[in-house]
């Protein structure tokens, strides 16, 4: 195998270019996103505030077979989103078109990261992990849709209804608004990529499929409390979040389990 060892600053460098690369990517997305303004506030950002999202009448429909309440059906978000700063709409134009940018350009970003790491693996690890491209943005495009179309609805739909006294009208503020849906799109996105971290720190020694499976209550005690978190707190949110981090948590057994086998 061909020597590729350089010194520290040399490889300072080549990670200061793919940081270059990888922001410069996020720019373009983000300045498309800024432009596409129409199509990303009021069709994306402000969809899970009407009462028409597809994911209230999943919610309707699966209460009325359960014959659950019929809290889950809602004539209307009884909310408002203002906007009470100066700037406070370009601002949540600028940050908002800087998250869709990243997330348009995390394959690009993932990229880039494989090419920095990539020269230190064996050519056999580098076999080994060829998809890790595909898989890693595959998993965070997954949780970005699981975000936004489980968490935020959830979220809305709970802290939107919630109410102290009658005298008292939800005027939600318009950075918060956007704060609340960026948190939950991005939270899940990452936390789908648990079963990337899963296989780099099998790989590195870090962790067993044993150790896993000897924390599995413990790792379920994590999840609710994870859940509680990012999602309103009633049972039933908590439950619906906490199904798809647990089948996370089970893959990523099966995959340190693989990893495992082949380092042995």
């Amino acid at each position: 195998m061909e020597d590729k060892s350089m010194p520290f600053l040399d490889h300072l460098e080549e990670l200061r270019w793919h940081l270059i690369r990888s922001i410069l990517a996020i720019v373009i997305a983000g300045g498309l996103a800024f432009i596409a303004k129409d199509f990303i506030f009021d069709y994306l950002l402000f969809g899970p505030k009407k009462q028409d999202f597809i994911t209230y009448k999943w919610l309707c429909s699966a209460a009325q077979a359960l014959s659950f309440d019929e809290g889950f059906c809602l004539d209307k978000l009884p909310f408002r989103v203002q906007s009470r700063t100066v700037a406070g709409q370009f601002s949540a134009h600028i940050w908002t078109s800087i998250t869709a940018g990243f997330i348009v350009a995390f394959p690009y970003v993932t990229y880039q990261l494989w090419l920095f790491i990539s020269p230190g693996l064996l050519k056999n690890e580098r076999r080994q992990a060829r998809g890790f491209i595909f898989m890693s943005s595959f998993l965070f495009f997954l949780g970005v849709l699981f975000g936004y179309f489980v968490i935020t609805p959830l979220s809305l739909r709970f802290l939107g209804t919630y109410s102290v006294s009658s005298e008292i009208f939800n005027d939600f503020d318009l950075s918060s608004y956007t704060a609340l849906v960026r948190a939950s799109v991005l939270s899940a996105g990452f936390i789908f990529e648990l079963p990337i971290l899963v296989y780099f720190l099998t790989k590195i020694g870090l962790i067993t499929p044993e150790l896993m499976r000897e924390y599995r209550k413990i790792s379920l005690v994590l999840v609710l409390t994870l859940s509680a978190i990012i999602t309103p707190p009633d049972i039933a949110s908590q439950i619906i979040v906490a199904i798809p981090i647990m089948i996370l948590y089970e893959v990523s057994i099966f995959i340190s389990k693989a990893v495992y086998k082949r380092n042995q």
